[in-house]
């Protein structure tokens, strides 16, 4: 099983996570960002990952520490999980419509933690939720998970539906870029190693 259970605790947060990549897209979430938790469930559901993440946050300063670190926990958790990277795609796209939105992401499990976000939400807060911190978490995960994301709005006009599709366009991409491949020998990669 491709799984793996990090925790960090900082004196801005305290985060737990687990996180099965092999799984059936259930997960139990708590961050105590209402609109994150929705979008964490909604990338375990859409990447058939199992998720478990326990964070407890400096609510009182506003919820940027907790968003971001959860990225980096949940992208340490997705390094770990992946082990030594034999046998799978490594490479993932996916295009998903809601509505009047459209998003893409691809990822390369390559080794270099980087994101490019070109996502323009439209509106700066979704409930409470900052916008801008959809990207801050994006930017964490990838970074720490050692892989390289795009996501970009390809149209939209509804805040909520195109960070939405950007989480499930990122977990499905993931989905297709971990999946095993029974024609690969070792890691997908002509340098031997990612």
């Amino acid at each position: 099983m491709r799984e793996s259970t990090i925790a960090r605790r900082t004196l801005e947060t305290d985060i737990e996570v687990a996180l099965n990549l092999d799984g059936a897209g259930t997960a139990d979430v708590s961050t105590g960002v209402g609109f994150f938790d929705h979008m964490l469930t909604a990338f375990a559901r859409h990447g058939c990952f199992d998720l478990s993440a326990r964070v407890k946050g400096d609510y009182e300063v506003d919820d940027h520490h907790t968003v971001e670190d959860t990225g980096i926990v949940l992208g340490a958790a997705f390094r770990e999980a992946l082990a030594d990277k034999k046998g799978i795609r490594r490479f993932g796209d996916a295009f998903v419509p809601m509505d009047e939105t459209l998003v893409m992401a691809a990822v390369d499990i390559s080794g270099r933690g980087q994101a490019f976000y070109e996502v323009d939400p439209k509106v700066e807060r979704i409930g409470s939720f900052d916008t801008q911190l959809a990207k801050e978490f994006f930017l964490a995960f990838a970074r720490e998970a050692g892989i390289t994301l795009h996501v970009r709005l390809v149209c939209g006009e509804n805040g909520h539906h195109i960070v939405e599709a950007a989480f499930k366009a990122c977990a499905r991409a993931l989905r297709e870029a971990v999946e095993p491949d029974s024609r690969v020998t070792g890691v997908p990669s002509t340098k031997g190693s990612l």
